[in-house]
């Protein structure tokens, strides 16, 4: 009987590496249905084994439950095998975690617990109270419960610093980090928890941290989202360099290695006798003495040795995310070329992700298998990113047309997956506002942006969101919007000083400046607006902006007479828009130069700059007519809110894995501040009867 155990094992095992899941696992249910007598020891590591397949491989989730179940029957008469049971807890604890039976999960997790404190003792038990602790605080931040999730996570911590294990005080330091970034309750808590990571690290060997790239990602990624959040550029753009310089040797060994795939097709193709088959062999071996200087990278990147053996991400959803990262941060830069590039690429590896999920056209949240669940809502979140960032980016270059289309494809993503795209709805009002504020409308910009602010979390979002409507209302003129206008950012501007960061400081002094020249107190708003522009430029570094700040700083020059300043920062905001592909900001920065050559007599330039004003106005005219005669033009701007069915049979929210596929972990809005009004927007300020608003003061 041995020799047919060990056949029907060997056998499973070439089945596994073959990728035929069905037969490794019927091979080792045979060994289970057997006739003849198992010792119980061969059935529990026979069906843990199972359960492990049907996990890693299957949407059988049922079918590894009962397989878990069994063995832990069969575990509770035997008083050693401490290995086996806890990974019998560990194994039936993922299993209804991806059930998404959490509070069941809880339960195993806590008596695994028990066990390891009862029985475990040395290094292997406390790396199996690491993997518990671990499960617990993934678990707990699923439902919320920040608190008790930071807790496990510092019992880990403990666990790993008695066994003076860098590499794992490492793995929970950065674990507790993701967990504050999603809480956000304290930013001074974050920067010392993000303190504790960079000294930890610091203090692995240099030899040891090439093993540990999971953990290198994961502690990156979460420190480039903590200093974009808070606007700071600075010290976020070394973390930015080093994840460009990991992902260029991605690709190169990702080309090195297709390289190397077709030269060892030719070579077993070719003559053997042939000078061609000589010359390949050269060129492989060349080629692998380049990928020696390399990173390696397995087919998973693990953050912690076993028995946690987990992932943050899936390596393909791990680099869109780097990817996605790079964008949002050249993007404001005006990095249009490669941050396009880097859209394109990342949408279609997301949607390739789908795919394998099974995710294709006329496929809702309805039709996923409750295992697929936790992967489909992380590419859909991240699908969610790029298609954002692609809307900001073409409307800042005027790409009109474009930008309407990938608004469009998150409408319909979300109208399909409203459960696993929280908060996708508010992002969609938001952008929906920002198209149609690019198109001139206004009123419907303002109705959006306001309705973006309904029904979200985010302090951050809500603020601006409430800062573009405002400026949207300006842009309308009359008295009573520029009241509303004045009423949505007296109360941001009060508490100017409270937020993090500046996004939402520059946004309120700009709208707020605009708002003084429309009183004609054109000295107060000059001092205003120069100290929004400073911030602007020496931490936001949002070039779009710094243009628009410039351009209203000429127009405030030119009011009060300073000619030679205001062409000065005239020509620095055009080249700005220029830059940008910015259509709108340059218009609005030539009708102000046409005003300074006039003033200024030089009807040379002003003829000059007229032509070519003239020539960008019949460009966007163009662009605008296209978007207006496209069948989505009017569905995106009309006053309606996008609404999806949720459906009440799935309770998917609770299927939803751990903390990397929720959208708390707040990834900065990526519009903006907002895209400069196609129509003469100064003739608006200075038509404007001032007497009429009065001398309101925020």
């Amino acid at each position: 009987m041995d020799s047919v155990l060990e056949g029907l094992w060997g056998l499973a095992d070439l089945h596994e590496k073959k990728g035929e899941i069905g037969k490794s696992v019927k091979c080792l249910e045979a060994i289970c249905q057997s006739n003849t007598s198992l010792l119980p020891i061969v059935e529990i590591k026979t069906r843990l084994r199972i359960a492990a397949l049907l996990l890693k491989y299957t949407y059988n989730l049922s079918h590894a439950k009962f397989h878990l179940e069994r063995s832990q029957l069969l575990l509770k008469s035997m008083p050693s095998c401490f290995e086996l049971k806890c990974r019998a807890y560990s194994l039936l604890s993922q299993c209804y975690h991806i059930m998404g039976a959490i509070p069941v999960q809880k339960q195993v997790l806590n008596k695994a617990l028990e066990l390891t404190t009862s029985s475990g003792d040395g290094l292997t038990g406390k790396l199996w109270a690491c993997n518990f602790n671990s499960q617990l605080a993934n678990s707990l931040a699923v439902l919320g419960d920040y608190r008790s999730s930071v807790s496990a996570l510092e019992c880990g911590y403990a666990c790993a610093t008695e066994m003076c294990y860098p590499e794992l005080q490492m793995y929970f330091a950065t674990s507790v980090l993701h967990v504050y970034l999603m809480q956000w309750e304290n930013v001074n808590v974050v920067e010392k928890a993000v303190e504790r990571c960079d000294q930890i690290w610091n203090s692995i060997q240099p030899d040891q941290r090439q093993h540990c790239l999971g953990l290198f990602f994961y502690s990156e990624l979460l420190q480039t989202f903590y200093r974009l959040k808070i606007c700071d550029y600075k010290n976020a753009a070394p973390h930015v360099a080093q994840l460009k310089g990991l992902m260029e040797k991605v690709r190169e060994a990702q080309n090195l290695n297709a390289e190397l795939d077709a030269i060892n097709e030719r070579i077993s193709e070719s003559n053997p006798h042939h000078k061609e088959r000589l010359q390949l062999y050269e060129k492989q071996k060349e080629i692998l003495e380049q990928l020696k200087l390399l990173p390696v990278w397995g087919d998973r990147l693990e953050l912690a040795p076993s028995p946690l053996d987990g992932e943050w991400l899936p390596k393909n959803g791990l680099f869109v995310l780097i990817d996605l990262i790079i964008v949002m941060f050249d993007r404001p830069k005006g990095l249009f070329k490669e941050s396009g590039r880097r859209i394109q690429s990342g949408l279609q590896v997301i949607l390739e992700e789908l795919g394998k999920l099974k995710i294709t056209d006329g496929v809702t949240e309805k039709d996923l298998y409750r295992s697929s669940i936790c992967m489909a809502g992380l590419y859909l979140m991240l699908l969610m990113h790029f298609l954002e960032n692609k809307v900001a980016l073409e409307l800042t270059r005027s790409e009109y047309v474009e930008a309407q289309e990938a608004l469009v494809q998150m409408k319909n993503w979300f109208m399909r997956f409203p459960t696993l795209l929280p908060g996708c709805d508010s992002i969609i009002e938001m952008l929906r506002g920002q198209y149609a504020h690019s198109l001139g409308c206004f009123s419907e910009a303002a109705f959006h942006f306001i309705e973006a602010t309904k029904g979200i979390d985010s302090k951050s979002m809500q603020t601006m969101c409430n800062i573009y409507a405002a400026l949207s209302l300006i842009c309308i003129g009359d008295v009573e919007s520029s009241s509303q206008a004045l009423d949505l950012i007296g109360p941001i501007y009060r508490v100017i000083d409270s937020f993090v960061g500046v996004r939402e400081k520059t946004g309120v002094i700009f709208s707020y400046g605009l708002l003084l020249m429309k009183q004609h107190n054109f000295q107060e708003a000059r001092t205003r607006l120069a100290y929004g522009l400073r911030v602007t430029h020496q931490v936001l570094g949002n070039i779009q902006l710094v243009s628009q700040y410039l351009t209203v700083l000429g127009s405030l020059a030119l009011a009060l007479h300073d000619n030679a300043q205001a062409r000065e920062i005239l020509k620095s905001s055009l080249t700005l828009a220029k830059t940008l592909h910015d259509i709108p900001t340059q218009i609005w920065v030539l009708s102000v130069l046409t005003g300074l050559y006039q003033e200024l007599g030089e009807k040379g330039n002003g003829i000059e700059n007229s032509e070519y004003e003239k020539k960008k106005e019949d460009d966007l005219q163009k662009r605008l007519s296209d978007a207006r005669s496209s069948i989505h033009h009017h569905e995106l701007i009309e006053k309606v809110r996008v609404l999806a069915h949720r459906p009440n049979e799935l309770d998917i929210k609770r299927a939803i894995a751990g903390p990397s596929t929720r959208a708390d972990l707040d990834i900065p809005e990526s519009v903006g501040l907002f895209t400069p009004p196609p129509a003469p927007f100064l003739s608006r300020l200075s038509d404007f009867d001032s007497s009429r608003l009065g001398k309101r003061k925020v």
